[in-house]
């Protein structure tokens, strides 16, 4: 066996195609007026939300993120039963249904994995609604909707117990038998670092005002003259950060002196705090190894591209692969017993041959590649 069970050639069968946008309707014994389903596909009052954007503006978190939505996204599912062999379970790949490659057919594959990742990432929660059915009720195809249009009144969150029964979009209601509701095993990072990211934030800006001035910070010292108040001291404060914001030429008269600070560049950049705040967002927050994000600790270290992909997958992807597959499986969308996972297996095998194509080590390696 592989890594991940082994492969069962098969001949690849659709099941009976979609008969129906059977998601438009209200499900038996639903007594809302479903109106939220108008808003679907209405693509300009689609929201990510305030809290996502802030995130997202901390280089650490967007390239965390980039990263685990970059292995996500080109990892294929597969579609498998399971037989006991008697010893364990053993995984029985069989022929997928025509969802599987494209659950939603006006998107590519790798966009809407990677979104529905961003989702559960930032959130805690993705949601996929339901276009389409084949004729044995099963769902056919989907549409995400942005987890930051999305509100319930049974759970208020951050922590999410249990698949909502009282779902709205844009504010209208939806079927939640309409729904694939996928739960993530972590809390929302825009929820459980508000304190983080604010930092970051404001460690950012910091370095943009040092940054917009080649004229370092410093303090305006009044030498003699008449004492000035409290207001035109301020103002006067005010009037020379002004053109030094600006790289304007400052004027002062024989009464005033200005002190420059003696801060080094780097000190100025705050070029020690930002390496600590990519790894505090990008690291502990995002859950990607430092070295990924450009951060060294001084203590990990890695051998080889190959190994940097293991721990990538391992370290941050994986549970959240996990949670998507899994709810995937559940007998809301497929048949009991039948059962969706991502190919882990594939994405490591490429990617090992890949490294040994770039480097051969000897004619026996080029030999096995070759063969």
């Amino acid at each position: 066996m592989g890594l991940f069970d082994r492969k069962v050639s098969k001949a690849a069968i659709s099941p009976a195609p979609a008969k129906a946008a059977a998601a438009g309707a209200m499900s038996p014994g639903y007594n809302s007026s479903n109106v939220g389903k108008n808003m679907i596909g209405q693509y300009y009052t689609y929201r990510e939300g305030e809290l996502r954007a802030a995130a997202i503006s901390i280089p650490a978190i967007s390239r965390a993120r980039d990263l685990l939505a970059s292995v996500i996204g080109c990892m294929p599912l597969q579609m498998y039963n399971e037989m006991w062999n008697g010893e364990e379970m053993e995984r029985v790949y069989i022929a997928p249904r025509t969802w599987l490659r494209r659950p939603d057919p006006t998107v590519p594959y790798n966009f809407l994995m990677s979104w529905t990742f961003d989702d559960l990432y930032f959130y805690g929660r993705a949601f996929w609604y339901i276009t389409s059915r084949t004729a044995d009720g099963f769902p056919a195809t989907f549409t995400r909707l942005p987890a930051g249009s999305v509100t319930t009144t049974d759970m208020a969150g951050p922590v999410w117990f249990a698949p909502s029964s009282q779902v709205y979009f844009q504010g209208g209601e939806i079927d939640p038998k309409n729904l694939i509701q996928f739960l993530s095993p972590t809390q929302g990072m825009v929820y459980s670092s508000q304190a983080a990211i604010e930092t970051a934030i404001k460690i950012q800006d910091a370095r943009a005002r040092n940054a917009s001035s080649s004229i370092p910070a410093g303090v305006l010292k009044q030498t003699g003259g008449e004492p000035l108040s409290a207001q035109e001291l301020a103002d006067l404060a005010a009037a020379f950060n002004q053109a030094r914001a600006t790289n304007q030429t400052a004027a002062l008269n024989e009464f005033l002196s200005y002190e420059p600070t003696t801060m080094s560049p780097d000190k100025m950049l705050l070029i020690e705090s930002a390496n600590y705040s990519a790894l505090e967002t990008g690291g502990r927050i995002g859950n990607v190894p430092p070295y990924l994000i450009g951060v060294s600790t001084g203590s990990y270290s890695y051998q080889s591209s190959q190994q940097a992909r293991m721990d990538l997958l391992f370290f941050g992807v994986k549970l959240y692969a996990d949670a998507i597959a899994e709810t995937l499986s559940m007998n809301n969308v497929l048949p009991n017993g039948t059962f969706v996972a991502f190919d882990y297996e594939s994405y490591l095998e490429e990617n090992y041959l890949a490294d040994k194509m770039e480097t051969p080590t000897s004619e026996n390696t080029q030999e096995e590649i070759a063969s």
